[in-house]
């Protein structure tokens, strides 16, 4: 090997040796060359080239998993829907059963250790636990609507997982008089107070019932004739039927209203000089007709 070879080949291992203390997490396995009648400078290229190439991955590696947690959250919730049932006896509510959803963060996991667990709606502030107190944390809904809930986590670095659970809630609103001969409307509003999606359609079930007399009270055991009716806050009359009911009977009429922009009132009328009446009735406001 002639000199200025020998002093290129110097060189070389030189520059591979301070590239190799600069990176001292790269293990060099070996090194091999063969010394062949190439110029001083092709000798290098090789070397150089190699030591680009260990040296080129290990800034990236370190500065994107510097202080970066490995974050899942994994959030389960039983359902993702439910109903709603207020309960009116003679024009007063006597119940209110909301609908319940427990948001499990159990399978949560992080590289950091947990803090928090949490959710919000909109409007409300959040409602947070302490991650060592427990993983679970339960809601009640008490308006109808579709009601998008975030969930999220939070680890020892601050690092912060979110995602948006969706939340259907339906309502169903019983009613119920007895011995009126001037029944009492049944408001309804199916305008969503959340300002989110309306619902898809109000089902109603109405019973009028004329029920047989007592020791002669109540009136002459006449059939009872009577009209049904849906009105707007307009006080346009969106449905009717009439129906009647002899001594001892009832009538009941079934019927989907499809108008849910607007507050509504179910109107059961009497025509004059009837018997006392008894009444069952719903009004259901659903947002999904599964």
């Amino acid at each position: 090997m002639t000199e200025g070879k020998t002093d290129a080949m110097l060189d070389c291992q030189r520059f591979l040796l301070l590239t190799i203390r600069t990176a001292p997490n790269v293990e060099v396995a070996g090194i091999l060359y063969t010394e062949r009648e190439q110029e001083p400078m092709q000798h290098c290229k090789p070397l150089m080239l190699l030591a680009l190439l260990m040296c080129a991955p290990l800034a990236g590696c370190l500065e994107s998993s510097e202080g970066e947690s490995v974050f899942d959250l994994v959030v389960s919730h039983g359902s993702d829907k439910g109903m709603i049932v207020e309960t009116y006896d003679d024009g007063n509510l006597v119940s209110l059963d909301p609908v319940v959803i427990v948001f499990d963060f159990s399978q949560t996991t992080s590289s950091s250790s947990l803090t928090t667990f949490g959710l919000s709606l909109e409007g409300e502030e959040p409602l947070t636990l302490d991650a060592s107190e427990g993983s679970s944390i339960s809601y009640s809904f008490s308006e109808h609507g579709v009601h998008n809930v975030s969930v999220f986590a939070i680890d020892a670095t601050g690092a912060t997982q979110n995602q948006t659970v969706p939340i259907t809630v339906d309502l169903r609103i019983d009613w119920s008089e007895e011995g009126t001969n001037d029944p009492m409307p049944l408001s309804f509003n199916p305008t969503p107070n959340n300002g989110g999606v309306h619902p898809l359609v109000i089902e109603i079930n109405s019973t009028v019932e004329n029920p047989s007399l007592i020791d002669g009270i109540g009136g002459g055991g006449q059939t009872v004739q009577f009209s049904w009716n849906i009105v707007d806050e307009l006080d346009d009359t969106c449905q009717s039927k009439s129906g009647q009911a002899e001594d001892g009977s009832d009538d009941t009429w079934n019927t989907i209203h499809f108008n849910t922009y607007l507050l509504h009132e179910l109107r059961i009328v009497p025509e004059d000089g009837q018997d006392f009446l008894n009444i069952q009735q719903s009004v259901t406001i659903l947002y999904t007709t599964d």
